[in-house]
């Protein structure tokens, strides 16, 4: 079962592109919606898709408070 996951703080030069990649080291990414303004500006966060919730549960011990593009990020499930 995929497990969406809440990723904030983004720093606004981090890309979908640098978050595939990142996650990507714990599982299978099935998506990454980075939110944008309506000027193609990031928001600062993110919903990654993970394959497994066990792949979701170790991305989150593994990624939250983790320093990136010089911002601690914040890892968590999606509330629904």
């Amino acid at each position: 079962m995929m497990k969406l996951l809440y990723v904030g703080n983004l720093s606004f030069k981090t890309t979908s592109g640098d978050l595939e990649k990142l996650f990507s080291d714990v599982g299978i990414v099935e998506s990454v919606k980075l939110i944008q303004d309506r000027d193609g500006r990031s928001k600062g966060f993110a919903f990654v898709e993970m394959s497994t919730e066990q792949e979701a549960a170790e991305a989150i011990q593994r990624f939250n408070g983790k320093v990136v593009d010089g911002r601690p990020l914040q890892v968590n499930e999606a509330r629904k």
